[in-house]
């Protein structure tokens, strides 16, 4: 009977439109719109991998190799599968280009193939001509590379530049590279050239690094996961990692899974500003229902049935703004599909997706629910000849406690949501634990404004227009605490968010060279290295040089068990990890735990391995690795760990053996070289002229093509908390526009008593600015505190305030209040003092 009497009320409520919930519905729709964004870009995304995975992947299925060609049994077994099959070679190599000036060289990420490649998709060249053209060549073997790197180097179709020791004529840059994106990331441009005009480069010796992959073409109809097994119990133990078009580029699956998720927890923020305005919007909505609420109760309503009312009203009005937020987040990303397309190196296909709307609904009806429960409960508390007196706000500060308990218990909803959809429980709750702390830390400091800008007041005497202000901040009807709210979330967001992309940027690029090498050389011959360490230990411009003799293998067991299932995804064990031995750690090397085998330790293989990573995977002391190198299982028991310091950019292992455990196996070695800025590129040209097979990586610029990644991942992130910073000035406004009404009353009292406009606007202006800088002074420091926390213990990072996003960040906070409160200054400004306080009577 109430329900049905309440929807009644309801309804005719609603007959007055939507004055005073404007600002209600746009907080709310921008919210729910950012999240369902994101969302759908991301499942954009997954779609393009999984339509186009086969692309991507360059072919139906695919069988890779470390350090290896398949052997003929392997390669008979993958014939017989299949109807095509693609070898394709993959290393990094230095270009040369011999120029007036001396040698030019760039570091760059070479393809070699056969003759089938590609299996699928097509290889766009300019000027336009078949792959096979390019590569036949003329008086050398023909060759395409990325156009950077062509440019870089200088050349033009139909110059010639030398891998190792074999000429190449390029015969054209590449403008479309089909299976591009499931490659993965390089460190260089690519170049491409046929594997047997390799022969004899030096590049492809015993040891080398460089992998070697076969695309394969499958009848249709084939069943993806019987293939999948037959190839794991073909190749178990030999280290070959298979993979289908299913999962055609997973780091790039990995990765956007990754950022969506961050970007949706970014869009969580903007939707808790948002859930301020809409917690003050329904109070300043039941505030002008005083009158309503009075006469209901005096005609007999029920406490229950007030609720219902306006709880049905609100209900319905955030449906609205839901249904609003998801039609923009759905059709945004289609309207501006072809700008999308256009900016992202990877296929998506955009059109709509019920589940990130879906999933964005799910936190708008959620949040909804926590930021108006609260304000709708206060109803209960008051009395009925209270509400006659305008009085909302003597209701006890907290509601009953049935409200309280459902108010947590909603909290604990959406943070459990948040985790399951973001897909990393840890980054959620982090965040979570974040804005909680930010809010928390926000009303404390609304709370010590307003206390100091009454303390304040007296002070300012003879100088009405800071009297003036400072006492409406501390004022009954001040705004003060959803300026702070609502502002102050959205700079901190902010604020948290430049201090981690500063900090970031400083320790890569700032600080990292510091502890950095200049080079990092690898695939140095055996037969090499005494030549090599010769040339640097004679340069008194080289400080340091470390060496280590390197192979690559693929942990495949970890005491007996499949790998992946005891470690899960991580990084250790998802693909080929480089190994080392030494018969005596050096003077850097740091034991935590264990001992060492003896220097002329000849018994089973033993294994010292990398602390963290370690505890990360739950390994201890005893526990038995088993790794493949070049086809052959090796199984060594963990008898040490050690501290590994990834962060130089230094030569680190997560696994060193003792030398016999390795002895036999192809190898190359691997060197950092620590040398003075101007004496690198001597350093270059005589170690590169003297062993043309040797890689030269300068670490600057593997700092600079990471640092581009990085840029635009903090341009996608910085989108997001614009969203956020928006809601808040949504907010602003709609706090202006409450505050409307009292602040002509002031005016008109000011003006009767000889205030000039001029001073009165002062006044206005003052206080926003005032509210402004508060507002952006705890922001900061709300984000330097999340800054400092996302740095130190998630990203393990050095941190330091970064002053100049710091100052923009209190600049923002005065502009935007400003703009909010004087955009609703003129008709205070412009009303007539008789006319005000005559209705105020």
């Amino acid at each position: 009977m109430s329900l049905r009497i309440a929807a009644r009320f309801a309804r005719r409520e609603l007959r007055g439109g939507l004055r005073g919930f404007r600002i209600f519905l746009a907080c709310l729709a921008l919210g729910v719109a950012a999240i369902a964004g994101v969302g759908s870009v991301r499942s954009a995304i997954q779609a393009g991998l999984a339509d186009q995975g086969a692309i991507l992947l360059g072919g139906d299925a695919q069988a890779r190799f470390t350090y290896r060609f398949a052997d003929e049994a392997e390669r008979a077994w993958l014939e017989s599968i299949s109807t095509a099959v693609s070898e394709v070679t993959d290393f990094r190599s230095m270009a040369v280009v011999d120029g007036g000036d001396g040698p030019e060289r760039g570091l760059t990420q070479v393809k070699s193939v056969d003759d089938a490649y590609p299996l699928l998709g097509q290889m766009q060249l300019d000027p336009p001509m078949p792959l096979a053209q390019a590569l036949d060549g003329a008086e050398h073997p023909g060759a395409v590379m990325a156009p950077v790197l062509a440019d870089r180097l200088g050349l033009s179709p139909g110059d010639t530049f030398r891998l190792g020791t074999q000429p190449f004529t390029l015969s054209a840059v590449i403008v479309t590279e089909p299976d591009d994106a499931g490659d993965g990331f390089g460190l260089g441009p690519r170049t491409l050239m046929r594997t047997a005009d390799l022969e004899g480069s030096g590049l492809l010796a015993p040891g080398s690094l460089f992998e070697t992959e076969y695309r394969l073409l499958v009848p249709k109809g084939s069943d993806m996961d019987a293939l999948k097994a037959q190839a794991e119990a073909q190749f178990e133990g030999t280290g070959v990692r298979w993979r289908d078009a299913r999962n055609g580029a997973p780091g790039i699956a990995r990765f956007v899974d990754r950022l969506g998720g961050f970007l949706v927890l970014v869009g969580l923020s903007g939707l808790a500003v948002g859930g301020i305005g809409v917690s003050a919007a329904v109070r300043a909505y039941l505030a002008r229902k005083t009158s309503v609420i009075a006469t209901l109760r005096t005609l007999g309503a029920s406490r229950r049935v007030i609720f219902l009312t306006y709880f049905i009203q609100i209900g319905a009005l955030s449906l609205v703004g839901i249904a609003l937020g998801l039609i923009l987040g759905a059709a945004i990303p289609v309207l501006f599909s072809p700008i999308i397309a256009a900016s992202l190196p990877i296929p998506v296909i955009l059109t709509l997706y019920p589940e990130p709307l879906a999933e964005a609904a799910i936190y708008g009806v959620l949040t909804a629910l926590l930021f108006t429960l609260w304000p709708l409960a206060r109803t209960e508390e008051v009395r009925a000849a209270t509400l006659f007196r305008d009085a909302l706000d003597s209701a006890r500060a907290l509601p009953a406690a049935r409200y309280v308990i459902a108010t947590l218990l909603l909290l604990a909803l959406l943070v459990a949501v948040a985790a399951l959809f973001s897909g990393d429980p840890r980054i959620t709750l982090w965040t979570a634990g974040g804005i909680l702390c930010a809010l928390v830390i926000l009303a404390i400091a609304a709370s010590g404004i307003r206390a100091l800008a009454r303390r304040a007041t007296p002070a300012a005497r003879g100088h009405p227009v800071w009297r003036w202000a400072l006492g409406a901040i501390g004022g009954p009807r001040e705004t003060a605490a959803s300026v702070v709210l609502s502002l102050g979330l959205g700079l901190s967001v902010l604020a948290a968010i430049g201090q981690i992309d500063g900090n970031l940027r400083a320790s890569i690029s700032r600080d990292l060279p510091e502890v950095a090498p200049s080079y990092f050389f690898v695939d140095i011959q055996p037969d090499q290295i005494d030549g090599y360490l010769a040339r640097l230990e004679d340069d008194p411009a080289v400080s340091r040089v470390d060496t280590a003799p390197m192979l690559r293998g693929v942990i495949t067991q970890i005491n007996g068990r499949n790998a992946q299932e005891v470690a899960g995804d991580h990084w250790v064990v998802r693909g080929d990890r480089g190994i080392t031995y030494a018969a005596e750690p050096d003077s850097r090397t740091i034991v935590t735990e264990g001992e060492w085998w003896p220097e002329d330790y000849d018994g089973p293989p033993q294994i010292s391995f990398a602390r963290e990573e370690a505890e990360e995977i739950g390994l201890k002391l005893g526990d038995e690795i088993t790794f493949n190198v070049l086809g052959r299982d090796i199984s060594a028991t963990i008898t040490s760990f050690r501290d590994v310091d990834f962060s130089t950019a230094g030569i680190g292992f997560v696994m060193t053996l003792n030398p016999a455990a390795l002895q036999g196996a192809p190898h190359t070695f691997i060197s950092t070289v620590y040398a003075e800025p101007e004496a690198e590129a001597q350093i270059l040209r005589d170690l590169a002229g003297a062993y043309p097979n040797i890689t030269a990586i300068r670490v600057r610029d593997a700092i600079d093509r990471v640092s581009v990644l990085l840029e635009g991942i903090a341009g996608a992130i910085r989108w997001g908390a614009a969203a956020t910073l928006l809601t808040g000035f949504l907010v602003l406004i709609g706090a202006a526009a409450a505050g409307e009404g009292a602040r002509t009353y002031e005016a008109a009292v000011l003006k009767t008593l000889g205030a000039s406009r001029a001073r009165i606007l002062q006044s206005f202006a003052l206080r926003s600015a005032l509210l402004g800088a508060a507002a952006g002074v705890v922001a900061l420091g709300a984000g330097i505190l999340g800054g400092w926390a996302v740095s130190t213990f998630l990203m393990e990072t050095e941190f330091g305030v970064i002053w100049s996003s710091a100052l923009g960040i209190i600049a923002g906070g005065v502009l935007a209040t400003l703009l909010a409160g004087l955009g609703f200054a003129w008709r205070p400004l412009a009303a007539r003092p008789a006319q005000v306080l005559r209705a105020r009577e």
